[in-house]
């Protein structure tokens, strides 16, 4: 997935995932998957993506600074 936000583009592709989170299983309605990504920048975004009961019925793209990375993180861990 690919999103400009503020003038910055945010590439699933060309960035490195950092941690990722599952929750449910393949074809749960309520079933998703987060995952944590980081740019050589430093810049951090969440990506989401899941069943359609899900907190990710369309895939989602959301920024992060630095600190709101680290809590994630400290969650999920």
């Amino acid at each position: 997935m690919k999103k400009t936000v503020k003038g910055k583009v945010y590439d699933t592709e060309n960035m490195k995932a950092v941690m990722k989170k599952t929750c449910g299983y393949f074809g749960d309605e309520a079933g998703y998957e987060e995952v944590l990504f980081e740019a050589e920048d430093g810049a951090t975004f969440l990506y989401g993506k899941g069943g359609s009961a899900s907190p990710y019925p369309k895939e989602k793209l959301t920024t992060m600074s630095a600190k709101k990375a680290e809590a994630w993180k400290s969650e999920n861990a």
